[in-house]
């Protein structure tokens, strides 16, 4: 039986897929009423399980197809203390929650690990409070304190490494990579824009991620940026190409819509964008940042749109 490599994505200029918008393809495609856009209450039943198992395999078989590697994505943006308990279930069960996510991403894994070279298990956390919008923001020790629940259960698994995305403060942010640190858990975080690149606050991704960097011992491995369109970005980055933050962003899981986050919010109907022109938007992105590595969706991004940027990223 094959070993999986577990080398990390900042360790090689390997590609790594991950998957499209798990929680808008379960809504919009697939019909689940998610509370709260909370993926993980889907493990409550067989149903939801298998829902979710089938979801990753269409993306594992991309991988095998594309032979890249491939980051596994717990569905558990949504399991932290303050929407378990939103969604009904006990704080008490926050570590159970958490730890099923992974098993069955550990299943997955076993089963695929001898058509892919190397599969990596993330540990997702969201904000504690809305992805889109700073609210009841925390300070660094406080928002340290908040998130230790989610990442200490996280350290008791399989994990390779934990993954805070769709985050719009930097405080926040802060005090999520001092809590990994704590748990000798590696840690990437994934900052959300708006539509002129900044984020939701007003603050640029340059200070953004500097700030980070200075204000922690041991700072995330890299960056990411999610829940933008590609057009949202790409001239923040390309007028700063040569800057060290930039290269301090190494994967990209960008939204199928340019519209912005207000509109989005507001949309009843799924926007899907166009597939293959997003695959060619990624190819402009890993043309112009050569150093980018880890390539997946956010919302209304299904296969076809992971399809379509392996084909561009492969040929």
């Amino acid at each position: 039986m094959k070993n999986n490599n577990k080398t990390l994505p900042n360790e090689t200029d390997e590609i790594f897929l991950t998957d499209g918008g798990l929680e808008t393809t379960l809504v919009f495609l697939e019909g689940f009423d998610l509370p709260y856009f909370a993926a993980f209450d889907l493990l409550k039943n067989q149903e939801g399980y298998n829902a979710l198992k089938n979801y990753y395999i269409r993306y594992l078989k991309i991988a095998k197809k594309y032979q890249t590697n491939f980051i596994l994505e717990t569905p558990t943006w949504r399991t932290n203390p303050d929407w378990i308990e939103k969604i009904g279930h006990h704080k008490n069960e926050l570590a159970l929650l958490n730890e099923k996510a992974v098993i069955l991403l550990e299943n997955l894994r076993t089963e695929f690990q001898n058509d892919i070279n190397s599969i990596l298990i993330s540990g997702c956390i969201g904000p504690r409070g809305d992805g889109y919008v700073p609210e009841n923001c925390m300070r660094i020790e406080e928002a340290q304190q908040y998130h230790t629940a989610q990442i200490e259960a996280f350290s008791k698994t399989s994990i390779d490494f934990v993954s805070a995305l769709t985050m719009n403060y930097i405080e926040e942010t802060i005090g999520i990579v001092k809590a990994a640190a704590s748990f000798n858990l590696p840690v990437v975080i994934s900052f959300t824009v708006e539509t002129n690149g900044k984020l939701p606050t007003g603050m640029s991704l340059k200070d953004a991620i500097e700030k980070v960097d200075e204000s922690v011992n041991i700072p995330p491995i890299y960056y990411m940026i999610n829940c933008a369109h590609p057009t949202h970005f790409l001239n923040e980055l390309s007028e700063n190409k040569n800057e060290n933050w930039v290269k301090r962003i190494k994967a990209i899981r960008a939204n199928a819509s340019c519209k912005s986050h207000a509109e989005l919010d507001e949309a009843t109907e799924l926007d899907r964008g166009v597939p293959k022109e997003l695959g060619k938007e990624y190819k402009t992105l890993k043309d112009s940042f050569p150093h980018l590595n880890v390539f997946g969706g956010c919302c209304g991004t299904d296969e076809e749109h992971i399809v379509e940027i392996a084909n561009e990223l492969k040929n």
